[in-house]
């Protein structure tokens, strides 16, 4: 592998992290791990000095092979932050007040347990984290089900990650990215749509910048012109919302143009006449005038994909976050079957995870209607399997979603809830709406590393452990499970989140349980088929961990999904009418709104934010505005404007950018400061309960001199957390 424009790492640079090496220097040492920042599940390698941490370097191998990006390379030190939660939290006389562990773990099962007694157990709800372990994921699902009676479970995957999770199992019966990461490096033909791995996926992005070197061809769709997009052929820069009519244009003209791959349809797939019927309705000509795009482009996009012995699609949350996140992924799985695009090497329906474990998180069940292994709640046979491993009754309705839980709150029906490293009071769409939901809760209890945005609401704050502080396994975006070791000891009292739920598990009834993270791996491969294989004994031996399904453990993992056959004999096609987004434009709110990340930071930035490395390099928030916008408001680069929806309004500086179109602006998501989920829609999609966080109607206010001065006196400018 070559060095990357995308990885924000040089050769030099990466000599430079390495430094002399560990073995020479008396009391240093170096622990194998993984990035806890995106899906991508990059290899590092920790030097440790005593118990501190001193540096990172990249771990060989897949999927990073010894490269990092920008926050692999300098977003490790906020697991020495002075900000971090050291001892529980309880609230007393309104303010939040240091205790004992056992107080804090007693009250916790107390109050939870008397809210199931008096308002039953859909009162109580959970949110697991894809920044925890698999360990952690499968315990804190246990403890809701078998401690608590309740399927409200669920976890911040809902926001991105659940449509596909739907979509792709509904399609090939596994939800999860059907190839690797590496045979991106391969393919002939890359269609990235919706998705900007420049900055969310770095390394990703030097396997599809490696397969461009080579030759492949890049099709590049995004409702901003994206980076990654310079190395396209061809660039199609649709409206927000508008992707399930630029796909069905597409696949109108493989129809039309005879490129179907029959001999794939006849023999590995079923309802291809219903799914044609509602292609043929729309040729290019139609898609234009919706997304915006010149059907002679999507033509030749769609000739291209077609005609590419391997061609692969990767995507990532901007096809995900609609209200029809569900129908996009459907119509990305079409695509792939009407041109055989599925079960071969560097082809495939690849989604780009935003959280280190978000696969592993859906894998363990933190889901409301799926135990582990995706065995549905409500089938009597994988009921009753893991009532007899919990040895109790567990419920057989599917529970509440994320979206649900919160709306939930606000009406007073969920009373109380438990939050393990998830943070809604920034992450979730309309905070005003969020906020209220999380100050009704009877009982909040927030289990973190630091005090975020939940936290601060909470009646209980239990101090976790970060990465760097754990034994345990975490399941990339590739379904590559590795492990991640212990470096140095929990910051103060805290304690590893494992041994947290293992405490109140067994406070509620359910047993010490295992003891300790091998041995809940060990029941995971009992409980999970796809993970039946794996053991610490075997990762341990495997250092660039196994991918799933890895029934056995002699089975080698596997690189690539549906090689010979989907899971249900027939992959079914799935016709996917084009349905608009929830919020238009108006005389009032004439702009649309998108939101996404930036290279510097990650998800609401509770860890990237408190990295000496990475704060320092973007303090704050910024809205892209299209200089023929701002030209025509007075507004200069710089500037302080006012964002507004119909949900509220926030203050950002103007950043004039080619980026975005006349029509449109974009805010990233990661600043409290300038939180752009005070502006986004909760509109949600009906199948994956996802919320439109990529569309949302707003205008641009020119802010005046005296509001300028009023504002920089009152300290608005965004800052980083203290330190």
């Amino acid at each position: 592998m070559t060095p990357s424009q995308f990885t924000g790492t040089t050769q030099e640079d990466r000599e430079d992290s390495r430094g002399p090496s560990c073995s020479a220097r008396p009391g240093w040492r170096l622990v194998e791990t993984v990035c806890p920042y995106c899906g991508a599940g990059c290899r590092l390698r920790l030097r440790v000095r005593g118990t501190r941490l001193s540096g990172v370097e990249g771990g060989d191998g897949p999927p990073n092979h010894g490269w990092l990006c920008l926050k692999g390379r300098l977003g490790w030190d906020f697991a020495h932050h002075p900000d971090r939660l050291t001892v529980p939290l309880v609230r007393k006389g309104g303010l939040l007040t240091e205790t004992s562990w056992a107080e804090a773990l007693d009250l916790v099962a107390a109050r939870l347990s008397e809210l199931v007694r008096v308002s039953g157990a859909g009162a109580v709800a959970g949110l697991a984290s894809g920044k925890c372990t698999n360990e952690e994921n499968f315990v804190f699902q246990k403890l809701m089900r078998a401690g608590l009676g309740t399927n409200n479970i669920d976890q911040c995957g809902r926001l991105c990650h659940a449509a596909s999770v739907a979509g792709l199992t509904a399609a090939f019966g596994a939800g999860a990215m059907t190839n690797s990461i590496d045979e991106l490096a391969s393919a002939d033909l890359i269609f990235i749509i919706g998705a900007n791995p420049t900055v969310a996926h770095p390394l990703i992005a030097a396997r599809i910048e490696e397969a461009c070197s080579r030759g492949a061809r890049l099709i590049c769709a995004d409702p901003r012109s994206i980076e990654i997009a310079r190395l396209a052929d061809l660039r199609l820069q649709h409206l927000p919302g508008t992707d399930a009519a630029l796909l069905n244009a597409m696949m109108h003209v493989i129809l039309e143009e005879g490129l179907a791959d029959e001999r794939f349809i006849a023999g590995r797939t079923e309802n291809f006449e219903a799914f044609q019927a509602v292609v043929r309705r729309y040729p290019p000509e139609l898609a234009e005038v919706v997304s915006g795009v010149p059907a002679a482009k999507i033509r030749e996009a769609a000739v291209l994909y077609a005609q590419a012995p391997r061609s692969s699609i990767v995507y990532s949350s901007g096809l995900t976050q609609h209200t029809t996140g569900l129908a996009n992924v459907l119509s990305v799985a079409n695509l792939a079957m009407l041109t055989g695009n599925v079960g071969r090497e560097s082809t495939g329906v690849n989604p780009l995870l935003g959280q280190v474990n978000a696969q592993g998180a859906c894998d363990m069940g933190a889901l409301p209607d799926v135990f582990p292994g995706y065995q549905p709640v409500c089938v009597p046979a994988s009921r009753e399997r893991y009532e007899a491993a919990s040895g109790c009754q567990l419920p057989g309705q599917p529970g509440l979603t994320m979206t649900e839980i919160l709306a939930a709150a606000a009406r007073g029906e969920v009373k109380g809830l438990f939050v393990l490293g998830a943070n809604p009071a920034l992450s979730a769409p309309d905070l005003k709406h969020t906020t209220h939901a999380l100050r009704r809760l009877e009982f909040l209890v927030v289990q973190d590393i630091f005090l975020t945005e939940t936290a601060e609401l909470a009646h209980v704050v239990l101090p976790g452990a970060s990465f760097v502080e754990k034994d345990g396994t975490v399941t990339s975006t590739e379904r590559r499970v590795q492990r991640i070791r212990r470096a140095v000891p929990p910051a103060g009292s805290a304690r590893s989140d494992l041994d947290i739920l293992l405490d109140l598990a067994d406070r509620l009834g359910l047993g010490p349980g295992p003891g300790g993270p091998d041995e809940v791996m060990n029941e995971i491969a009992r409980m999970v088929p796809d993970y039946g294989g794996l053991s610490y004994r075997r990762l341990d031996t495997s250092p660039a961990g196994i991918q799933w399904p890895c029934p056995t453990p002699d089975h080698p993992g596997t690189r690539y999904l549906h090689r010979y056959g989907f899971s249900g004999g027939r992959a079914p096609f799935s016709p996917v009418d084009y349905q608009g987004p929830a919020e238009h434009p108006d005389e009032d709110y004439p702009l649309i709104l998108t939101t996404g990340c930036v290279l510097e930071h990650s998800q609401t930035g509770t860890m990237s934010r408190r990295s000496t490395g990475l704060g320092g390099l973007l303090q704050g928030a910024g809205v892209e505005l299209n200089p023929l916008l701002a030209a025509e408001m007075g507004v200069s680069d710089g500037d302080p404007v006012r964002v507004v929806s119909r949900r509220g309004a926030v203050v950002a500086r103007a950043i004039l950018s080619l980026s975005v179109g006349r029509e449109m602006v974009f805010l990233p998501y990661h600043f409290r400061e300038a939180s752009a989920n005070l502006l986004t829609n909760p509109a949600f999609d009906p199948g994956a309960k996802t919320p439109e966080l990529k569309v949302a109607a707003v205008r641009i206010e020119r802010l005046d001199a005296a509001t300028i001065s009023a504002l920089a006196a009152a300290g608005a400018h965004e800052k980083a957390p203290a330190g």
